[in-house]
């Protein structure tokens, strides 16, 4: 197989960016799937896509797809993604994966049992600038890594209705924004073995600001901070015993960032250079894993994405945000 046949399930704002970036990449984009004829038929014009299907169910059953990008908002990414691979489909989740951990365990066990590939969209994780900070850290041009600082802060929508406030549609900072900071934190130190977390409640219950102090391996410390309701500096940095990375702003999208000694020398520079929004690197992840028969998943593995779903149930805990539905 040399390259997989993609279908988008849901035709948001977020697929309209997938969709562009996979015909940057030359992939091959044959499919899509909206709940309605109109709706899939649009976005197919608007892309190039010959085959437009007025159902997700519809989507699922073509047995002209391989694999089905799935970038419904994160409640329904549970129930999309066992449709998808229910019919034989691979599957790539935007983030959040899901909404706890005990949906991302259940799609782990029914893609495990279906021998296919699930893994979350987090794209960052498959950006050439953080694929080269891998390589500095793993390099130890930073020495031993002692803190992580991230931030993910946007000025949204106040509407309690809107999806980010409404607990019904899985809203709060959190699972929107803060799952970059998290992801990262947990891509550079690992696992936490303490959570401190604060936040504040708006009048609907969710998140609007939450603040994070975890514990990792060797006493690093980690800090992050999400807010949908204030646009802050978005920029990351990596300390260690010899040198620190400064990740420019927008940390988690394409960007820049330098490598700086202790002293104050600054050791590289580095700035991407990427068309488009960089999506494309992780469906081209996904592919390759799916080619190499790899279905555990490398930069993001799938049993990586269902424990930080449990890093983001114990800050919730903590906050006290829960989704309806949930014990």
């Amino acid at each position: 197989m040399t390259g997989l046949r993609w279908g988008i399930l849901a035709t948001g704002g977020i697929a309209a960016s997938f969709a562009a970036d996979l015909r940057t990449a030359g992939l091959d984009l044959v499919a899509v799937g909206s709940r309605s004829q109109e709706s899939a038929d649009a976005f197919a014009a608007r892309f190039d896509i010959p085959r437009a299907h007025a159902s997700y169910e519809a989507l699922a059953a073509d047995p002209e797809v391989d694999i089905v990008y799935v970038s419904t908002p994160h409640p329904m990414h549970h129930a999309n993604t066992r449709l998808v691979l229910e019919h034989g489909k691979h599957a790539l989740v935007e983030k959040a994966f899901t909404i706890n951990r005990a949906e991302a365990e259940d799609l782990q066990r029914l893609a495990a049992e279906r021998g296919l590939l699930v893994t979350e969209a987090m794209w960052t994780r498959y950006l050439p600038h953080m694929i080269r900070i891998r390589e500095i850290i793993a390099e130890g041009t930073l020495g031993e890594i002692r803190a992580v600082m991230a931030d993910h802060t946007q000025d949204l929508p106040t509407d309690p209705a809107h999806r980010l406030n409404a607990l019904e549609l899985g809203g709060g900072a959190l699972l929107d924004l803060g799952i970059y900071p998290i992801s990262f934190i947990w891509d550079v130190l690992g696992a936490p073995q303490s959570i401190q977390a604060s936040a504040r409640l708006v009048e609907t219950g969710a998140d609007a600001e939450v603040a994070t102090v975890m514990t990792h391996e060797g006493g690093a410390i980690s800090t992050s901070l999400s807010s949908s309701r204030g646009a802050g500096p978005n920029r990351a940095a990596i300390v260690g015993t010899k040198a620190r990375i400064e990740i420019d702003r927008v940390w988690y999208t394409p960007t820049s960032f330098r490598v700086i000694a202790s002293n104050g020398d600054v050791l590289e520079e580095y700035a991407s250079e990427v068309e488009g929004r960089g999506m494309q690197f992780e469906a081209m992840g996904a592919e390759r894993l799916v080619r190499a028969g790899d279905l555990a998943g490398d930069l993001l593995p799938i049993a990586e994405s269902v424990a930080i779903m449990g890093t983001l149930d114990e800050i919730r805990r903590q906050i006290g945000v829960s989704y309806p539905g949930e014990d």
